[in-house]
């Protein structure tokens, strides 16, 4: 991820959570906040009530990718939390990425050309 850095310590995943701002669709909530950074960071969270290791880590995976894909369209010194729902488990890759795109466009986080 080029212009992407990870979230990692759990105050930085809680100042998220409780300042920023929130969009919901049946597969994840997102979370996101402006900062003073010049670059983007991101954290993904998939709790344990989705499943085992190897189900929770393909959701992460492939949240994960579609970020990557969609890094070029988000304005930069955003800091992102996603969180996988239940339906993320069994959803496809491509109502993922719709779920998701259309959460951060809700939160005004894509350029104005991508919206």
């Amino acid at each position: 991820m080029k212009f992407t850095a990870t979230l990692k310590k759990n105050y930085e995943f809680h100042r998220l959570y409780s300042r920023g701002k929130s969009a919901v669709t049946p597969f994840l909530v997102v979370y996101a906040r402006r900062s003073k950074r010049p670059g983007n960071r991101i954290g993904i969270t998939v709790s344990t009530k989705l499943g085992k290791a190897v189900k929770r880590n393909r959701v992460r995976r492939r949240l994960r990718e579609i970020y990557r894909l969609n890094e070029s369209r988000f304005i930069l010194g955003t800091e992102l939390v996603i969180v996988a729902r239940g339906r993320a488990v069994t959803a496809t890759y491509r109502q993922l990425e719709s779920a998701f795109l259309s959460a951060c466009g809700k939160l005004g986080l894509l350029t104005e050309g991508h919206r």
